[in-house]
């Protein structure tokens, strides 16, 4: 057993921030309330009468708390958009170059309060935000408490990354060195709390407090999207090439399904053509509502979807978002998939050369303004001249990179009735529910 940590969230850097103390803070004996501005000048960083290359800030009451304007959520996806912040616990203010970084210090069961809320509606169904509570703390308590939380597994170099034609890059969550996590959906989103308002959160946080999934003993790193499309993938398909019991790949649902070969083409097309009888698979607004937050529902397809892109914007994209130039568009093909059939390399085929990229979310920027709902699709080409296509139409399956829980299916299972260990038990397998901390 241990005590509940405490945790360092990066909220923000820019030149200058604005910060309003809604009741007393202190900082070096002077006490701060009200209106500022913090920014750099002469190397230093400036907050009212205070000055020095790091300013720390504590509330001197419970219920004080501090709202930073401005904050960019959503970075780099189709719902990139500025809030104002406000949060609890103690502020930091660091240099970070030119700009200023906001750290935000709170206790972790106070973090994941806006986690949940965060991640999903705070009106969610009571199993899921526990399920929901649990698979953020164990992820959270994975990267307190180990340098590299994926160590025990071996990492199988891939064949071709170093090829001259390839590009493959994946984003892990450890790479934060001046604070434990960020505040977006690179690591969990977390909007202070801006975004509990209700007491079900709260609820599920003290139902399950201080419970992690273990395997072998230590928290797992458990991870999640939105919709998986009816099959959740094996980690080393999005990330680096490792074999992690916990997070393989699974048909999302009750019953066995018949599921084809998702890592060819012919099993892909069927798959991403037909409507299994998956967890995930639903229209239900009022389900829908209680897992997305209200920007989350500007996008109405989820389980299925279609995009078209244009030769000239395909060019384009790749132009100024890859820094790539093959000449017009003949072909993109996919050379590898995962189990769940997500895209692990995309060969991209052009009048002035070729590249093959991955993974999936590198995939997933290339190919659009903001981010593709999934690297799980099918390519159908539209009309030819010369071989080359006026446009291409992706067809495919669910939002999200599909590791882990399935947000989506997991409320689905809340309404037929599971409990938030039969959740867990489905999503990540061989794993523990255990208490760390009480």
């Amino acid at each position: 057993m241990m005590e509940e940590p405490l945790v360092r969230i990066g909220i923000l850097s820019a030149p200058a921030v604005s910060i309003c103390f809604n009741g007393p803070y202190v900082s070096n004996d002077a006490t701060y309330s009200g209106n500022f501005t913090a920014r750099i000048e002469n190397g230093e960083i400036v907050c009212g009468e205070r000055r020095g290359y790091s300013l720390s800030f504590r509330p001197l009451r419970p219920d004080a708390t501090f709202t930073i304007a401005d904050v960019v959520i959503g970075i780099k996806f189709h719902w990139q958009r500025l809030q104002d912040q406000t949060f609890q616990g103690a502020l930091r203010l660091e240099i970070d170059g030119g700009n200023v970084l906001i750290i935000n210090e709170i206790g972790a069961e106070d973090y994941l309060c806006s986690v949940i809320g965060s991640e999903m509606n705070s009106t969610a169904s009571a199993e899921l935000l526990k399920a929901h509570a649990v698979i953020s703390r164990s992820w959270l308590l994975c990267r307190l408490l180990r340098d590299n939380p994926l160590e025990p597994f071996a990492v199988v170099p891939e064949s071709d990354a170093a090829a001259e034609d390839t590009c493959l890059r994946w984003y892990g969550r450890d790479e934060h060195t001046r604070y434990d996590v960020c505040a977006d959906d690179h690591c969990q989103r977390y909007q202070g709390i801006s975004r509990v308002v209700e007491e079900a959160v709260a609820a599920a946080i003290n139902a399950t407090r201080g419970m992690v999934l273990t395997y072998e003993g230590r928290p797992v790193d458990a991870r999640f999207s939105k919709c998986c499309g009816g099959m959740t993938e094996a980690y080393g398909a999005v990330w680096e090439n490792r074999d992690v019991p916990y997070l393989e790949a699974t048909p999302d649902s009750a019953a066995p399904i018949a599921v084809p070969d998702l890592t060819t083409e012919a099993g892909m097309r069927e798959w991403v053509e037909a409507s299994p009888d998956c967890f995930c698979h639903t229209e239900d607004k009022a389900l829908l509502a209680q897992v997305l937050n209200d920007y989350d529902c500007e996008t109405s397809a989820f389980f299925r979807w279609t995009e078209q892109i244009s030769q000239t914007q395909l060019q384009q994209l790749l132009r100024r978002k890859a820094h790539v130039d093959v000449g017009q568009i003949r072909a993109l093909k996919p050379v590898k998939r995962g189990r769940s059939g997500r895209i692990e390399r995309l060969r991209i085929e052009g009048t002035a050369g070729s590249i093959t990229v991955g993974k999936e979310l590198e995939i997933r920027a290339w190919l659009s303004e903001s981010h593709l709902r999934s690297a799980a699709f099918c390519v159908e080409a539209g009309p030819t001249a010369a071989g080359v296509p006026a446009y291409f139409t992706l067809h495919g399956a669910g939002w999200g990179h599909g590791v882990g829980l399935c947000q989506i299916g997991a409320a689905a299972m809340s309404a037929q009735g599971y409990d938030f260990r039969e959740i867990l038990a489905h999503y990540y397998h061989h794993t523990s529910l255990t208490q760390i901390y009480n």
